[in-house]
């Protein structure tokens, strides 16, 4: 007689720790509790986040981070760390969302959310203002590219038939281009952005651009429906406030949300 009491106590509790598991509080309840969104960043990525010369944290994901903070209602608090260990952190729970242009891909996806899209880049081709002989991708046949060769630009431009000339990174290959040690580079248009913005008298033109382009979200963690909601609730407010337009003209000059 006492098997059947102790069976049925058995499924109930196997039914409450179901229930418990559905029913659990979206990371939104602990945000708002906390009075605190935790953001996962670099500190080290200009003009995305990094520290100014009196040592604060700016920059372009930073500023996005702050105002979607403002929108849930509670503070920011930014913790830094290495790109490798971001994605980690969020896992770890240490951040509650990663603002640092990581970028949306399937690979992710299947881990993590991310909310809508804020930001856009594309492939750009930069050559020098006064060359008039690259005018589109197929014109880089023959030419010297500078590129980092462990990039997808460096692919592009190999695809394109160029001869590449390896750099450390976006400065170094502007550079190059700049002093005609290359004809021309295949970058990132937010890099190109950003360097005209610093340097506007700086010899160098976008002269063609993919279609495609690449776009980076807030990543969260997943099954968080009301978190996501309201992360994409923020964004579109602030870009139909006018704070995302002034964040983007004034690190990029430009608008970068398409």
């Amino acid at each position: 007689m006492r098997l059947v009491p102790a069976a049925r106590a058995a499924v109930f509790a196997a039914a409450a720790l179901l229930l418990g598991v559905s029913a659990r509080a979206d990371d939104l309840d602990a945000i708002r509790a906390a009075k605190t969104l935790r953001i996962g960043t670099e500190g080290t990525y200009a003009p995305f986040s990094f520290h100014d010369a009196s040592g604060a944290l700016v920059g372009f994901d930073v500023e996005i981070g702050r105002k979607v903070a403002e929108k849930l209602g509670v503070a920011p608090q930014f913790l830094e760390g290495k790109w490798d260990g971001l994605i980690a952190g969020l896992d770890a729970k240490r951040y509650d969302v990663v603002i640092n242009q990581v970028g949306i891909t399937k690979e992710r996806q299947a881990k993590f959310d991310f909310s809508e899209p804020y930001i856009r880049s594309r492939a750009v081709l930069i050559t020098r203002a006064d060359t008039g002989t690259i005018k589109g991708f197929a014109d880089l046949k023959g030419k010297k590219s500078a590129q980092s060769l462990s990039s997808n630009f460096a692919r592009l431009a190999t695809e394109s038939g160029a001869e590449l000339v390896g750099t450390d990174g976006f400065d170094q290959s502007i550079q190059l281009v700049i002093t005609g040690r290359a004809d021309a580079t295949l970058n990132d248009n937010l890099s190109f952005l950003d360097f005209h913005k610093q340097k506007p008298n700086a010899p160098v033109k976008i002269v063609a651009q993919k279609d495609d382009a690449d776009a980076s979200g807030i990543l969260l963690r997943k099954n968080n429906p009301d978190l996501k909601a309201a992360l994409d609730k923020a964004l579109t407010e602030i870009k139909a406030d006018g704070s995302y337009a002034a964040i983007a003209q004034k690190y990029f000059g430009a608008d970068v949300s398409q």
